[in-house]
C-alpha cells in the first residue's frame, strides 16, 4: 500500500473570502490540479482565512506546499497538523468546499484562531461541512455516512418520513 498523508494549514487570505468568484477560482484550480496529483480534501473560507486539509502521498503534498507559499490569494501560511493516515477520510473529493454552517461557525472559528490544539476536530468539521455542502462534489462512490440522515426534500405524499 502507496504511504499516505494528511496535512492541515491554515493562511491568510489576500483577496475577500466572502466572494463566491473567489472561492469558485480556487476550487476549480484545485479539482483540476488535484485529480492530476492523486489528492484529495476540503477547503473551508471564512472571514479573511483558509483552512484547508489535503491527503496524498509524502512527496505529492511536499510540492504542494511549494505552490501554496507562491500563491499570490494567501500570504502567513502555516502547517499545523501532518501525519500518515491508513485511509483517505475524503476520498472521491479532489477539493470539497467546505460549507459553513450556523451550527460550524462557532467552532470553526475557534479552530481558525488556534487549530493546533485539536487538529482531529479541524479535520472532523471540515469533513462535516464537506459533507452538508452543496457546492463540494464528490466523484465515485459515497460511502455510508456514520450517522442517520434524512433526505434534503419532502417525502412523497403517503410515504413516510422514517422510510427515506
Amino acid at each position: 500500500m502507496a504511504k499516505l498523508e494528511r496535512l492541515i494549514y491554515g493562511s491568510t487570505a489576500t483577496g475577500g473570502t466572502d466572494s463566491l468568484l473567489n472561492t469558485a477560482t480556487i476550487l476549480g484550480e484545485s479539482h483540476r490540479n488535484n485529480a492530476r496529483d492523486g489528492l484529495t480534501g476540503a477547503l473551508a473560507a471564512h472571514e479573511g482565512r483558509y483552512l484547508q486539509v489535503v491527503e496524498g502521498a509524502p512527496e505529492v503534498l511536499d510540492g504542494l506546499l511549494r505552490r501554496l507559499e507562491a500563491d499570490p490569494r494567501h500570504r502567513d501560511i502555516v502547517l499545523i497538523d501532518r501525519e500518515p493516515v491508513e485511509a483517505r477520510l475524503f476520498a472521491g473529493w479532489t477539493m470539497a468546499h467546505a460549507r459553513i454552517t450556523p451550527s460550524l461557525k462557532g467552532v470553526l472559528e475557534a479552530l481558525l484562531h488556534n487549530p493546533a490544539v485539536d487538529p482531529g476536530g479541524t479535520v472532523a468539521i471540515l469533513h462535516e461541512a464537506s459533507l452538508v455542502a452543496f457546492g463540494g462534489v464528490r466523484e465515485g462512490p459515497q460511502p455510508e455516512p456514520d450517522h442517520a440522515s434524512r433526505p434534503l426534500s419532502p417525502p412523497a405524499p403517503g410515504a413516510s418520513a422514517d422510510a427515506a
